[in-house]
């Protein structure tokens, strides 16, 4: 259903607080806009790293400043300057601190549901549904349509796609070049980013596989590991264009949710020992 929202920027409905600054969080609906406020000295790596477990912070930002001036740094060295007046996006992996002595204070669309908020500590193991998301044929595709265009075009998807991780409370842990990794608190939630995802791929004429699976990970700087991520890449691979499957595992706890889906039978799994019953969500309940 759609509705006709609006909030005012002076009743957050949360702030999370941190050294040199903090972000007030609002919720619109289904959709979460953060106002960040950054004092003068505050960076990153400094005051936001050690709550967020890794070595830059991963999540992607677009907003806009509302006063103060950003130097913002990306891994591969490319850095901008973001100051009172610009809209800004800044992808995931990157370093930022405050210039001069105004509080760098900005309307953030992107990003803020989990941002500076402590899930749990690296190296700490926690139990998960983890989402893997594919493009079919993208290396063909990348050939017909050139460098240029294929950029621009990966880059419409990952748009979409964390549009979609985003409004599902997921976690994007990482980009597989022509996919996501995601962690989510919620399995059905999970499965609904896939089809969410799903759908954004095919306005853009591309389609993608994705598998889902629940089990214990381990957080590590920038990184999850364990047999569950493996397990999700390998459910995953199963899957042809437009599908999303999930593991046995996956479908027990969705017990009760309105999602159908359909049996694909036992399969072997590279690397998993003993077969595994995959689920495949029909079409009748993606949209």
């Amino acid at each position: 259903m759609v509705r006709l929202l609006r909030k005012r920027l002076d009743a957050p409905d949360e702030v999370r607080p941190f050294p040199n600054g903090r972000v007030e969080i609002f919720e619109i609906g289904d959709n979460i806009v953060g106002k960040t406020v950054y004092e003068p000295g505050w960076r990153w790596s400094r005051d936001v790293k050690s709550i967020a477990g890794t070595e830059l912070c991963m999540y992607h930002h677009l907003g806009y400043c509302l006063t103060g001036r950003l130097h913002c740094v990306l891994e591969d060295g490319t850095s901008l300057e973001i100051s009172a007046g610009e809209a800004f996006e800044i992808p995931p992996g990157h370093d930022a601190w405050v210039i001069g002595d105004e509080p760098w204070i900005t309307v953030d669309f992107a990003g803020m549901r989990s941002f500076a908020r402590p899930i749990v500590g690296s190296g700490e193991r926690i139990l998960s549904t983890i989402l893997f998301t594919d493009i079919v044929d993208s290396t063909a595709m990348a050939v017909t349509l050139g460098d240029a265009a294929w950029r621009e075009l990966l880059s419409r998807h990952n748009e979409r796609g964390r549009y979609e991780l985003d409004r599902f409370r997921g976690r994007e842990i990482d980009t597989t070049g022509d996919g996501f990794l995601a962690l989510f608190d919620s399995s059905e939630r999970a499965v609904r980013a896939a089809a969410g995802i799903c759908a954004a791929a095919g306005d853009l004429d591309l389609q993608i596989r994705a598998g889902v699976h629940t089990g214990e990970v381990e957080l590590v700087p920038g990184n999850v590991r364990g047999v569950a991520v493996h397990m999700a890449a390998r459910v995953m691979a199963l899957a042809g264009p437009g599908e999303v499957l999930i593991s046995g595992t996956t479908y027990e706890l969705l017990a009760g949710s309105s999602l159908v889906f359909e049996s694909r039978g036992s399969h072997e799994l590279k690397g998993i020992t003993g077969a595994r019953q995959i689920y495949a969500l029909t079409a009748s309940s993606a949209g």
